[in-house]
């Protein structure tokens, strides 16, 4: 399995378990000022919740952006959210330590960090 330099899990906590086939796109400041995004990979939640195969191996430092669809999500299982886009801006500051992003879900809620 390839791992890239970006990965991240999504938990949905209001059914205690990983939230599958949620479509995740990495992408990157395209300007300083972060109104402009470009896209670098796309990618979906497996059924463990998680992406390892999001993007490059390697990015160089700066700041990027991981856009979670998660009204596509909750609406395959029936449910409404306050929240149909989760966009998780961060910096890579270390281009050689890997990247960890992992989202904590419900419908009205979210919470992310970074992990290991």
């Amino acid at each position: 399995m390839t791992v890239s330099h970006v990965t991240t899990h999504v938990l949905d906590t209001a059914l205690g378990r990983p939230a599958a086939g949620i479509a995740v796109t990495l992408e990157t400041a395209a300007d300083t000022g972060r109104t402009s995004w470009t896209p670098l990979a796309v990618g979906r939640t497996d059924d463990d919740g998680r992406v390892s195969d999001l993007g490059p191996r390697r990015l160089a430092a700066g700041v990027y952006r991981l856009v979670f669809d998660t009204e596509s999500y909750f609406r395959r299982g029936g449910r409404r959210t306050f929240y149909p886009e989760v966009g998780v801006v961060f910096e890579i500051a270390d281009e050689d330590a890997h990247h960890h992003v992992p989202l904590l879900l419900s419908p009205f809620g979210y919470s992310t960090y970074r992990g290991s």
